[in-house]
């Protein structure tokens, strides 16, 4: 038996640490949850693609005459599998189908009968097993955003004069935005969208508080005062809080119709803030008003100058006024009516329809503004706003604090399934509209639902998401950290988040909630740098979108060891105080420490235990996987941990893959993750294993045998040389042999930078930190040849190259080995369909896919036309059209695969009617055979019971109540699928097992119904290809990388380097014993880049390779220095790995003594051979005439400014003017010149560069009227 486990020795002094959550949650059960398939329809949670739907049906016609219902909705199994999708170029969907019922509300269209349907709405892509969604061939990922969460946000900003400015900003799910915010003069505005802006209490009026009175009474500002002459005259002195307004009726007679018009008429008597005195008073005596308000005299007057001040810039006095003064500021025009204009306020803000904030945004307001709400009221109410105003108000005041935008409470993750969700809502509201339309139309006639629906809608907007939205990414598959790690990402940008120019330094900068939500150190370098950041271990994204990271409780200086951890979110976390996870802690739970440091949010203080709330539940559950996987990441400075987590995602799966001698623990629990291995399903026996598959009988339980119709073994297919998205080779080998035990979740297989069931990116060398003839100057890196030679740093990388063959006008194009004014040499390798053979070693220019295009008629001369006659030659009217090799491919062709559509002749079709008819009859012997064995099933488990009425899902009774089951009885049932209600037996196990018996049935049902539907898709249409396109040829190509000098290297800990010099074994310094160095780094390349961490690796894994051991060294608990001398003293290392080495080419000793070890190197994605690159003559641009630029392009090197100068300082005149004319864009002048040299002539003189012409050109677009004058 062979050893397919790797024992680590572990370092960690922290104990009881829980297991980690499974690493692709974050995207499996987001999309489970949208999808909810597992889930029975009537038990289906209120969220994800059931809440989409619910919220866009029922759809009624505009006279609320036909209803169209949703009921329920299901898919069919995918008709291609993964790795056919992958092959061909196709989305891995499913067909999505709904149930919807149509009936009629109009007791004249009697003759309309109720319909129920499923109608297919468009296929979906689905997501995998791990994680991703094949479209149109290539693996994808949905990048989880990271953006505002809705809600309401108070926020303060400076005026130019240094007035401090507030405003409180509603953010909802769907509608428009509306800004409270004050101005300089203290008056306060409102702001729909961010345009509009009309004063408060202008809205206030609108929403109901017409009066004056009404809105000084919602802050309890004014008191209303009787007018009588006595009683008015002990108030003289007191300001008036409200304009007294005379209101008079005035009549007149309207010319048109004749009638008597009443119009109100208001006048103002006395403004606000007027001071009474005795002429006042007799004013509003006579003026017959009942009431006037006056200013409380209250301490708290101060505080609300501004709704006094607000109210004197209203232009409005009434609610009409206020609604007809808003219509006016939207919509730029008066309102036809007084019904329009009170309308408009409601559907912005009051509607569910155009108005939502969402489960989490009404949370948030909720929360904030200390309110009952319930949390199904999602729409704003006048309570809220006044709330907010109030808030507003204390805020100016300095009685309320602001928020603090960057805070993990105020931020939420749109995961996959929500942005799904987003896009369904999107499809399906497009699609009512539709049906809208089309249902108006139809109003007499008879309809059914499948004539209202458009599959394209959806589709149309799904595969639009898929294909152009800016979180669905191509996959990162260099590596399986690269693929885990990019399926945990979190981004700011994407659609409704930031854009990299406006991010400024607060948004991207780490703040305290992100201590166990998001890693610190994972983050590109470069503009999105903190804009786009990593998942943390431990973190989970919880049912609100906010990110969660689990604490231990403490209560009274005891750490509670028996309950599982607490998940909290940033929010709950505020103010609790939390200490680290390398605490001491007695076996009971008691902290021994007299005082801990404890993180409390942004602050750090030294508490005594019983002080404490939480702990944290492991030292690595601040940072991401990649920073977990860097050994002694604590010795390392945070600039150069980042760019190791970042480079070991680039890290090539070599040939022969080695796990680390030192890890950190981590590696194992990334390897099983990501998927790309096969790991047992349960306990079983290996009862055959070759290098394709591998097949393992399970234990199962005779319960377990009776519901399942699948056979005891089950048979892995291993992936063999599949190419990834980064062109890097997947193929796994079997670490099991017959006949051993696995138990469940045990790795089967190795490869693909796995080793072991470990994660294992690069390899472990020999390694002395010395100058080494100059060579590794400046971070370059000098090898031992024999790295090269044991095929050390080897890759297989693969490349496919797709040839389509399409129908053209002139007639089709062929696939064909007989290719026009082509030499036998070139095109023995290729079969009669024009590819290329499995095995054959490809060079530039050799023809990978023969293939040949008709070519546009020419008129044959008189000649030619007899000799065609004569001899029947059809060369001339075909051209070469084949793939060849570009010029820097060389390899071993690997595969080759070729997809056709079928052909259709009458012969063809006459036989695809017997084949059809004959698979019908094929499968409906396996479907009765299902059948039959559901049936023994079945009565094996009701044989002697009595029924308990089993109904269809219609409710009619199939199996009728006290009956005995019999064997007739149950194979007289047409259907079992549907037999989902009601009971069969009394006992519970009875029902659980027949209930698991259908769902197994249902299963297997639906996997024959799949295979018949792709047989027959098979016969009548062939291959599904791109439309326009015949048939697809694909030829997969090879190549074997060595490491080359001018590879990049790098170690886990940020220190990287290319290769400059690769140099012979004995060449190497070596050590006392003779033992040469694989690799000599440069000792400078550590101190001023602090990262340390590559010492104590090196030490330790010299330690480790002498002793045949691995360690776990976890960071900020990994091993100490005592802990690793001890283990160099037992090893018989020198201590520091500080040793003596001698010279390779003299056998001297070096005078000082140098750091020796073993390193783990990794071989990054940036090889020298993909960036190689030579031109003479190639393509030029179209407008400038200059050659193109990069490799893809086949371009030249740019001669740019600062060369120029260069040859100008030299006075290297002659060389520079053929440099910017015939050897760039002097078109004549490069035909001439080209003849010159042919003929041996002198060179001619140089025309006029295009760039010139260019320039003449946009100066004229200008206006100006150029010449040029000899």
């Amino acid at each position: 038996m062979i050893t397919n486990h790797t024992e680590r020795l572990n370092f960690a002094s922290t104990k009881n640490i829980p297991a980690y959550p499974d690493f692709l949650d974050i995207q499996v059960k987001s999309f489970k949850d949208f999808f909810q398939l597992e889930t029975k329809s009537d038990e289906r949670g209120n969220e994800g693609l059931y809440k989409t739907f619910m919220e866009n049906f029922p759809i009624t016609d505009t006279r609320n005459q036909f209803v169209l219902e949703f009921l329920d909705y299901f898919v069919d199994p995918p008709r291609y599998s993964i790795e056919e999708c992958i092959d061909r170029g196709l989305t891995y969907s499913v067909p999505l189908k709904a149930r919807l019922k149509l009936y009629c509300t109009d007791p004249e269209h009697e003759d309309f009968e109720t319909i129920v349907q499923d109608v297919y709405l468009g296929t979906i892509p689905y997501m995998t097993p791990s994680g991703t969604f094949v479209i149109n061939g290539a693996e994808r990922v949905v990048v989880s955003q990271l953006h505002r969460s809705p809600g309401v946000f108070f926020g303060q900003s400076f005026h130019a004069n240094g007035t401090k400015l507030y405003s409180a900003r509603i953010i909802p799910f769907k509608g428009s935005w509306i800004e409270f915010a004050t101005d300089i003069n203290s008056v306060m505005y409102a702001y729909i969208d961010r345009k509009k802006k009309l004063p408060v209490t202008t809205l206030f009026r609108a929403i109901g508080f017409e009066r004056d009175k009404d809105i000084l009474e919602i802050f309890d500002l004014a008191e209303e005062v009787k007018v009588s002459k006595t009683g008015l005259k002990k108030y003289i002195g007191r300001r008036l809080a409200a304009r007294v307004l005379n209101v008079w009726h005035e009549d007149f007679v309207d010319e048109d119709t004749g009638e008597v018009v009443t119009i109100p008429r208001t006048e103002i008597i006395l403004d606000r803030d007027i001071v009474l005195d005795k002429d006042n008073v007799e004013e509003i005596i006579e003026a017959d008003v009942k009431t006037i308000l006056l200013h409380k005299e209250d301490s708290n007057l101060a505080d609300y100058t501004i709704i006094h001040n607000t109210l004197q810039k209203d232009p409005t006095n009434s609610e009409k006024e206020a609604v007809e003064y808003i219509y006016r500021q939207l919509r730029n025009a008066l309102p036809p009516d007084e019904e329009t204009a009170r309308g408009i306020i409601d559907k912005l803000f009051f509607s569910d329809q155009r108005y939502n904030l969402g489960d989490v945004g009404r949370y948030r307001m909720n929360k904030k503004l200390n309110l009952n709400t319930p949390i199904d009221k999602q729409v704003l109410t006048k309570e809220d706003i006044i709330t907010i105003v109030k808030y507003l108000i204390e805020l100016i005041n300095s009685k309320a604090e602001i928020d603090d935008i960057d805070h993990l409470s105020n931020r939420r993750v749109r995961t996959v399934g929500e942005q799904l969700s987003a896009q369904f809502g999107v499809g399906l509201a497009r699609m009512a509209r539709t049906i809208r339309e089309r249902m108006n139309v139809r109003d007499n006639e008879v309809f059914t639902p499948i004539d209202l629906i458009n599959a394209k809608t959806l589709s149309s907007v799904i595969n639009s998401f898929f294909g152009t939205n800016q979180l669905s990414q191509f996959m990162d598959q260099t590596n399986p950290l690269a693929e885990i790690t990019h399926k945990r990402r979190l981004s700011a940008l994407g659609p409704g988040g930031l854009s990299r120019e406006r991010a400024g330094f607060e948004v991207r900068d780490v703040h305290y909630t992100h201590y166990g939500r998001l890693c610190p150190i994972e983050t590109p370098e470069g503009p999105n740098i903190g804009l786009i950041s990593s998942l943390a271990v431990y973190a989970k994204v919880n049912n609100m979108g906010f990110i969660e990271t689990p604490y231990r409780k403490v209560d009274n200086g005891v750490l509670n060891l028996t309950e599982a951890p607490v998940y909290l979110s940033a929010e709950e976390e505020e103010e609790k105080l939390i200490a680290q996870a390398t605490i001491n802690v007695a076996k009971d739970g008691t902290i021994e420490d007299e005082r801990v440091v404890a993180k409390q949010d942004a602050d750090f203080p030294v508490v005594e235990p019983k002080e404490l709330n939480y702990a944290d539940v492991a030292p690595n559950q601040i940072a991401s996987i990649s920073a977990s996987l860097i050994p002694f990441l604590e010795h390392d400075d945070a600039n150069r941990a980042l760019m190791g987590s970042n480079m070991m995602r680039q890290a090539v799966p070599l040939l022969r893959p080695e796990s680390p001698i030192v890890g950190t623990g981590l590696e194992k629990q990334v390897a099983t993750d990501s998927r790309v291995l096969i790991n047992a399903e349960g306990e079983g026996e290996v009862v055959y294993v070759d290098a394709q598959k591998i097949t393992i009988k399970y234990d199962r339980t005779d319960d377990e045998r009776l519901v399942s119709f699948d056979a005891d073994e089950k048979t892995y297919n291993l992936i063999k040389f599949r190419k990834t998205n980064q062109s890097t080779s997947i193929n796994l080998k079997p670490i099991v042999r017959t006949g051993d035990r696995v138990t469940k979740g045990q790795v089967l297989c190795e490869g693909y930078a796995t080793q072991n069931g470990e994660l294992a990116l690069g390899r472990n060398l020999q390694v002395a930190f010395m100058p080494w003839k100059g060579y590794n100057f400046e971070d370059a890196i000098v090898i031992s040849e024999r790295v090269v030679r044991d095929d050390i740093f080897t890759s297989i990388h693969i490349d496919d190259y797709t040839l389509e063959v399409r129908d053209t006008k002139l007639g089709s194009e062929e696939l064909t080995n007989d290719i026009p004014n082509v030499s036998e040499e070139a095109t023995k390798d290729l079969d009669e369909n024009g590819m290329i053979r499995i095995g054959a070693e490809v060079k530039p220019g050799d023809i990978l896919i023969g293939k040949i295009t008709p070519k546009g008629e020419s008129d044959p001369t008189p000649e030619e036309k007899l000799l065609r006659a004569i001899f029947g030659d059809k060369a001339g009217d075909v051209k070469d059209a084949s793939l060849k090799a570009s010029p820097s491919l060389r390899g071993v062709v690997l595969d080759k695969k070729l997809f056709a559509r079928a052909v259709k002749d009458k012969r063809k079709r006459s036989k695809d009617k017997e084949d059809i008819a004959l698979l019908d009859t094929q499968f409906e012997v396996k479907f009765n055979e299902l059948k039959e064995r559901l049936v023994d099933k079945l009565f094996h488990l009701v044989n002697g019971k009595t029924s308990q009425g089993v109904m269809n899902d219609l409710g009619e009774e199939v199996l009728p109540k006290g009956k005995k089951f019999t064997l007739k009885m149950l194979h007289a049932v047409e259907d079992f699928t549907h037999l989902t209600k009601g009971q069969w037996a009394t006992d519970d196990y009875t029902n659980e097992m027949i209930t698991d018996l259908i769902h197994n049935y249902k299963i297997k049902l639906n996997d024959i119904q799949g295979v018949l539907r792709r047989e027959k898709f098979m016969i009548t249409v062939g291959d599904e290809l791109p439309s326009g396109i015949l048939k697809l040829a694909k030829v997969y190509i090879a190549k074997k990388r060595k490491l080359r000098v001018g590879d990049k290297m790098a170690g886990r800990h940020g220190n990287k380097g290319i290769v400059a010099k690769i140099v012979r074994d004995e060449d190497m310094p070596f050590l006392e014993d003779g033992t040469p160095v694989d690799i000599v780094l440069n000792p400078l390349g550590v101190p001023s880049r602090m990262n340390i961490g590559q010492i104590y690796e090196t030490v330790l894994g010299w330690a480790g390779k002498k002793l045949g051991k691995k360690y776990a060294t976890p960071i900020f608990d990994g091993a100490s220095l005592e802990e690793i001398n001890a283990l160099t003293d037992e090893a018989g290392v020198p201590r520091f790995g500080h040793t003596y080495l001698y010279d390779g080419g003299t056998g001297e000793r070096f005078d000082q003594k140098a750091t020796v070890g073993v390193i783990y190197m990794l071989k990054l994605g940036h090889m020298v051979d993909d960036k190689m690159h030579a031109r003479s003559i190639g393509p030029y641009s179209l407008i400038t005439q200059q050659p193109l630029g990069g490799k893809a392009l086949f371009g030249g090197q740019r001669f740019g400014e600062m060369e120029v100068w260069a040859l100008e300082a030299y006075g290297a005149s002659a060389t520079l003017r053929e440099i910017l004319t015939v050897k760039s864009d002097d078109v004549i002048g490069r035909a001439k010149t080209y003849e010159a040299i042919v003929k041996g002539e002198p060179m001619p003189e140089p025309g006029l560069p295009e760039s010139f012409n260019v320039l003449m050109h946009e100066l004229k677009g200008l206006g100006l009227d150029i010449r040029l004058e000899e």
